[in-house]
């Protein structure tokens, strides 16, 4: 049993695969897609971050590959529903690293309402400036968050110790926190809040996001954030409003495109300007949150390929296992008629006795966990026949 780890994964990840029996092989930085390819053969468990794509091809040339955990919250480095048709199940860390983004967001509101970047680089460059001009406290400012998720409501929390205003956009009805308020329109939370921040998933319809337009709406001298993704906003439409004045200052942590490598050189539209903090891809990365999140995606693999678990799936259906009954059948099919009637039929003729048993479909797939404590031979090699069958495991 192998595992690959790329892109500098927790320690803990690979110990608690090594102790379960599997081969881990780990690497620093990114592969590309057929350096991945190349390096899945043989394996069944891959442990990525945000920079490697797991495309169709590589799932489609996988054939070794069980299950993809991205070791983060994001997932759209993945292309989910191939996973899905190839049976593959993929996870991710949806909740170990939020505290941290929302630490270093409500950090850098502070630094660029008091402008700490500028007055740091000018004490390096030997300039004492004593002066309050254009720094300000951020109690009594509004804060609107684009996005009010796991990130977004505990910065709005947050937010609202440091006493001030938060109102929220979000297309999904959220419950408000405190006295967060929630607005109707993206343009409604440009209107009213000083200080924007960003904390949107990786779906399709947040490209993006934010140009040139929306940041023209936003009120003068407001400050920008985004610790989301990339694709969501346009560096140099941002720049251009930093240069004019009309945004007073910004923090990105995310980018458009990004280096694969730590020590590669990045570039961007942002580079030098006054009162712009850019932080690598950060948002996420102190000892605390890498150490959570290692152990818990190693162990949402682990609880996958060893009981067949897939809650917290991010693309196969969600099915909670009780514990094992014998011989445990793992079946992923097409969600099309007939292929439960089959299975039924399969087990019947081969005198199952069915200890448990527990399905669940989306759209696309369904998945079927049945335990037998008794059947004759061949149950398995039937089942993979069934016309819609993506995979069939058995365990035990």
């Amino acid at each position: 049993m192998k595992a690959l780890l790329l892109e500098n994964i927790h320690p803990d990840a690979t110990r608690i695969l090594a102790d379960a029996g599997y081969e881990v092989e780990n690497r620093r930085g990114a592969l590309g897609e057929t350096e991945l390819i190349d390096a899945l053969k043989g394996v069944s468990l891959l442990g990525i971050r945000s920079r490697t794509q797991v495309t169709e091809r590589v799932f489609s040339q996988a054939t070794d590959l069980e299950a993809v955990g991205a070791f983060c919250i994001g997932t759209n480095q993945i292309d989910l529903d191939a996973g899905a048709r190839e049976g593959i199940a993929c996870f991710n860390a949806p909740y170990s690293n939020t505290r941290s983004v929302v630490e270093l967001a409500m950090a850098e509101i502070v630094a660029l309402a008091r402008h700490l970047t500028d007055k740091n680089k000018q004490m390096h460059d030997g300039l004492w400036d004593k002066s309050a001009a254009g720094s300000h406290e951020i109690r009594g400012r509004t804060l609107g968050l684009v996005g009010y998720g796991n990130i977004g409501s505990q910065l709005s929390v947050l937010a609202e110790a440091f006493g001030m205003k938060v109102l929220f956009y979000d297309v999904v009805d959220k419950l408000a926190l405190g006295n967060a308020q929630r607005v109707d329109s993206l343009d409604e939370l440009l209107a009213q809040a000083e200080t924007i921040s960003v904390h949107v998933d990786g779906r399709e319809e947040n490209a993006k996001l934010f140009g040139a337009a929306q940041f023209a709406k936003m009120r003068p001298r407001s400050l920008f954030l985004n610790l989301s993704r990339g694709f969501v906003f346009d560096p140099a439409a941002l720049a251009n409003a930093v240069r004019s004045g009309h945004i007073a200052g910004a923090a990105v942590d995310v980018y458009p495109t990004e280096p694969r490598a730590a020590g590669d050189p990045f570039t961007s539209e942002l580079q030098g300007l006054p009162n712009v903090i850019l932080t690598p891809h950060v948002g996420g990365s102190t000892k605390e949150a890498q150490v959570d999140i290692g152990r818990f995606v190693a162990g949402k693999l682990l609880d996958y390929v060893g009981t067949g678990s897939t809650i917290m799936s991010v693309n196969l259906p969600q099915v909670q296992v009780s514990t094992q009954q014998g011989t445990r059948v793992l079946h992923i099919h097409r969600n099309v008629p007939g292929v439960l009637a089959q299975l039924t039929r399969a087990l019947s003729t081969h005198e199952a006795n069915i200890a448990f048993q527990a399905l669940n479909t989306n759209s696309e797939v369904g998945y079927v966990v049945t335990d037998v404590t008794s059947a004759q031979p061949g149950l398995v090699e039937e089942l993979k026949q069934i016309p819609g069958t993506i995979r069939v495991r058995r365990l035990g």
